[in-house]
């Protein structure tokens, strides 16, 4: 008996990864125009001059490379963290738990993400159409690679933190709570189907981008910040928020909030849509394998 809970464990596990890659792959490759144009709004330097409508696939090569593991790692994690603590926990304080789990699984998925967001950033933004390996050189030429600081590759890990753990807070608390309410009132207490998961994930997300787009908007102006001026600037989050709202007011941390709202409103339906899809497709024929 012990030895078939260990292998549902496993299977449960392996399924979430599996299904979160395919989910992350997928929602980033079909919406990520609208990224694209999200980060140029949020450019220091103007919409226009970051890009403006033009070339707005420039980029997709790091996101596609960090799509797949950023979103398995997230959830694998954040199913873990869930499925060891309904045991120990009571009913009513199970969205402290989502909010643990969701803060931890942002942590380890920013090891990944960061990286590769600096580069898809530069590259969206980028007049002379470098290519991404050559931006990627550049930040380790010019900045090197420093662990968790505002240099190399990992500048703005600590933005990208603010921006993510936020975020999911807000939005894994109100994505259980949809879900559960929706299958109490609704289903009878039987399993959602993927499509009704879409919809919870959408309201969620939409709602929790809108709120939390000026932490977007302080995190893109970091990583997008000027190298060859990092001596001359005091780059940490208090200071170049105060920055953005001295210089452009409550609109400035705004930057975006529409194209970033539709883009995570659209991708929670597609993103756990496709996880809830994925992730039960996998589990069956895991299970069909024992």
């Amino acid at each position: 008996m012990e030895l078939q809970d260990d292998v549902t464990k496993r299977n449960l596990f392996l399924s979430s990864f599996l299904g979160g890659g395919v989910a992350g792959l997928f929602v980033d490759m079909v919406l990520f125009p609208l990224d694209t144009l999200k980060t140029r709004l949020q450019a220091e330097q103007g919409f226009k001059k970051a890009g403006g409508f033009r070339g707005i696939y420039k980029g997709v090569g790091p996101q596609a490379i960090g799509s797949a593991p950023q979103a398995a790692v997230f959830f694998v994690t954040y199913e873990s963290i869930k499925h060891y603590s309904e045991s120990f926990v009571s009913i009513n304080s199970m969205p402290l738990v989502y909010m643990f789990g969701a803060a931890v699984s942002e942590v380890m998925t920013c090891l990944i993400r960061v990286p590769m967001e600096v580069v898809k950033q530069r590259r969206q933004t980028d007049s002379s159409n470098s290519s991404a390996l050559k931006i990627a050189m550049s930040a380790y030429k010019y900045e090197g690679i420093c662990k968790f600081t505002i240099k190399g590759l990992y500048r703005g890990f600590g933005s990208t933190i603010i921006r993510e753990v936020p975020f999911s807070v807000i939005q894994f608390p109100i994505l259980e709570y949809l879900k559960t309410t929706y299958r109490k009132k609704f289903k009878n207490n039987i399993p959602l189907e993927s499509w009704e998961v879409a919809v919870c994930g959408s309201i969620a997300g939409g709602f929790s981008a809108a709120v939390t787009t000026p932490l977007d908007v302080v995190k893109t102006r970091i990583m997008l910040a000027d190298r060859k001026l990092l001596k001359n600037v005091n780059l940490t989050f208090r200071s170049t928020f105060l920055k953005i709202y001295h210089k452009e007011g409550v609109k400035g941390l705004f930057a975006g909030v529409v194209p970033r709202t539709l883009w995570i409103f659209l991708g929670g339906y597609i993103f756990f849509g496709s996880y809830d899809f994925s992730k039960n497709f996998f589990y069956e024929v895991l299970e069909e394998d024992r």
